[in-house]
């Protein structure tokens, strides 16, 4: 049996209304189930990192660019043709062959891409080029918290669940370091909750012991409600959730982490912004093309976004996803049939409110004199300005430079809907 918006709650949060203890926000989760309307609630933000530096040229490739395949003889993606080319979107793009699952969506006009988009920053480290999109600073290393927490930071909550701002995995993710408390969980049954900022860090795989010996004024005002909620969790089996029909969620923690993203979010637990990542993506050797490594990834990326979205159902109206990786590969590949770490990458963004099936951005193309530093393909749009048109236009903060300080706010790539 499902679990449902109400059922989820009505085996939690309902055994316990008429006490003088139910906390305040389980009683009004209680009955926004039963009258809230879906598709009208509370706009959410799913943000899911590609670690690893994915390949975006093999992702979403320019099969109308020659340079394209003289510069990858053994891994590019073979023209559109039959069963085993790329798969067409616009007569000059097409996706990996791996990636049907999208295709759909890209015809439904929900699913958005912007190539050649990345950091300004040259680094072509993984961990410093990590750093830098997830605190929205490229260059800047000592900021202490991320552009996915300022978000929310900058939003008028007084009385916010705390599933506010929730991630898949085992430690905290550094988008989510901040004030915001944050909920951390490598499966809904045993989670942390961390809210990491200049007054101090805290992350515990044991709620209770935070909860009893915690005195950081960041768990203040939510600790109580937060500890009814992990009771709430834990009252409801995940094994028995089953995703709507349609859902088919591939094996696999990707997989695994969007299936319990959508769980949290319809069982109506106030989930404003989520994040999980997928990594695996440095192909450094034996890239392949329409198989092997490149092929295998795409294909869980693809098939877990798509179960996700299906998942959802009518909460897909106020929802916005967005992917992103640290950096892109060389154009060319190398002497092990693989691609070394480059600069521009490409990003999708799906969603009820995006203006989709269409490529965004401009494309620098891939001559030697257009690629950056003569081997990658180069930056054109900031990977600030595909989050900062979420983060004002979606979520609804316009204090940009609060979130992304030091931006100049260059155009929007206006993929949304809002934006008229």
């Amino acid at each position: 049996m499902a679990i449902t918006r109400r059922v989820f709650l009505k085996g939690g949060a309902l055994a316990i209304v008429g006490t003088s203890v139910i906390p305040s926000f389980l009683t009004r989760a209680v009955y926004a189930a039963e009258t809230a309307t879906a598709g009208t609630g509370k706009k959410r933000l799913v943000v899911l990192f590609q670690r690893g530096a994915a390949d975006g040229l093999n992702i979403v490739i320019p099969h109308a660019e020659a340079a394209y395949y003289s510069m990858r003889p053994s891994i590019a993606i073979p023209r559109p043709k039959g069963n085993n080319g790329a798969i067409d979107l616009d007569g000059f793009f097409g996706l990996h062959p791996s990636m049907a699952d999208f295709k759909p969506l890209w015809d439904a006009g929900h699913l958005a891409i912007v190539h050649a988009a990345g950091s300004p920053d040259n680094t072509r480290s993984h961990f410093d080029a990590q750093d830098y999109m997830e605190s929205g600073t490229p260059g800047m290393k000592a900021t202490e918290d991320g552009w996915l927490n300022r978000a929310l930071a900058g939003m008028k909550e007084p009385a916010a669940s705390p599933f506010r701002a929730v991630a898949m995995g085992g430690a905290l993710p550094r988008t989510l370091a901040g004030s915001i408390p944050a909920v951390s969980m490598g499966n809904i049954r045993e989670f942390t909750v961390g809210g990491r900022g200049p007054g101090g860090n805290i992350a515990s795989n044991s709620f209770e012991a935070m909860y009893e010996q915690s005195v950081d004024t960041v768990l203040h005002g939510t600790g109580n409600e937060t500890f009814e909620a992990v009771k709430m969790l834990r009252s409801a089996d995940p094994e028995k959730y089953t995703p709507a029909p349609g859902a088919n969620y591939p094996r696999g923690r990707f997989g695994d982490s969007l299936r319990q993203v959508a769980q949290l979010i319809k069982a109506n637990l106030g989930v404003e912004v989520a994040f999980a990542d997928i990594g695996g993506w440095d192909h450094h050797v034996n890239e392949g093309s329409i198989q092997g490594q490149i092929a295998n990834l795409t294909r869980e990326l693809s098939q877990s976004i798509a179960a996700f979205w299906t998942d959802l159902g009518d909460l897909g109206a106020d929802t916005v996803i967005v992917t992103m990786s640290e950096f892109g590969r060389t154009a060319r590949e190398n002497g092990n049939r693989g691609t070394d770490h480059g600069h521009a990458n490409v990003m999708f963004v799906l969603g009820g409110p995006v203006k989709g099936g269409k490529v965004y951005g401009r494309w620098p193309g891939l001559q030697t004199e257009q690629l950056y530093e003569g081997r990658d393909l180069a930056v054109t749009t900031d990977f600030r300005q595909v989050l900062s048109e979420a983060v004002y236009q979606h979520l609804g903060n316009k204090d940009l430079e609060k979130v992304f300080p030091g931006f100049d706010k260059a155009s929007p790539r206006n993929f949304l809907k809002y934006l008229g």
